[in-house]
């Protein structure tokens, strides 16, 4: 199984993931035993605790691959941020400031607070699709205001987001309100990719594979297929493969008229 992480935090000592070059190395020996063969490195920019300069991740992503490949540890990084969403985000594009997911400047890992949505997110939404750049809405399963009201998710993936689910989030690591919202994401077709979101070794770890094999199971291989291919797209700049998308609330209604 060959899988591509679009987000994680194995860079090392620039945020609250990876405090050191060895700690960085073991999390990609980890990665590589999950089938991972690409994968970004996404430091947090902008989120009020960290800033993480364009020219900053891209020497440090060098400076890791050189040392990837002195070890031996057969892993492509390259350089990307986990933007956090926050009024001085076009400036920060404008200055040419912030790393995209792909070359082509289309695809923007967007986190948004996990305390909630704020006001001002559907213009600055608004603002990028204009710009032709794509959100990617980082983990959404695991933010409040989605978690209150998951209709929002089909809101903006219609406004022309994409969403990007955490693998953990799908097999319980958050609990099992959050696996059971990041179900309800997928079967309403509101999810596009899952990635690792890896931190350490803990909690935040590496569990890809065993999130593609529950996929598989549940949804099917196409589903499992799907995710992959969307990966790579992404990566590529390429379009990816959207399906008929639902709102979630309606789902669980239909699920229980049924039930009843």
């Amino acid at each position: 199984m060959k899988l591509i992480d679009l987000h994680c935090h194995i860079l090392p000592g620039v945020d609250d993931g990876s405090k050191d070059m060895q700690m960085s190395l073991d999390l990609a020996r980890a990665a590589v035993d999950q089938g991972i063969t690409n994968s970004l490195v996404t430091p947090h920019h902008m989120d009020g605790e960290y800033t993480n300069h364009k020219k900053d991740v891209i020497r440090k992503t060098d400076e890791f691959q050189q040392a990837l490949d002195s070890e031996g540890i057969p892993l492509t990084v390259f350089a990307s941020q986990e933007v956090h969403l926050t009024g001085e985000l076009m400036d920060a594009i404008a200055q040419d400031d912030v790393l995209f997911m792909d070359e082509s400047n289309r695809y923007l890992l967007l986190e948004l607070p996990h305390s909630g949505i704020p006001e001002y997110t559907a213009d600055m939404i608004f603002d990028l699709t204009t710009r032709g750049i794509t959100p990617v809405i980082a983990h959404p399963e695991r933010n409040h205001g989605f978690q209150e009201d998951p209709d929002k998710i089909y809101d903006f993936v219609k406004m022309g987001c994409l969403t990007q689910l955490t693998s953990s989030s799908y097999l319980g690591i958050f609990g099992k309100h959050v696996q059971k919202l990041t179900e309800n994401i997928i079967k309403a077709n509101l999810g596009f990719v899952f990635s690792s979101d890896t931190h350490n070794f803990k909690g935040r770890r590496y569990l890809m594979r065993e999130a593609f094999d529950k996929l598989e199971k549940e949804e099917g291989p196409e589903r499992a297929d799907l995710y992959k291919m969307n990966a790579k797209n992404i990566i590529n700049g390429d379009d990816i493969e959207e399906l008929n998308i639902k709102r979630i609330n309606s789902l669980i209604k239909q699920r229980r008229f049924w039930f009843f």
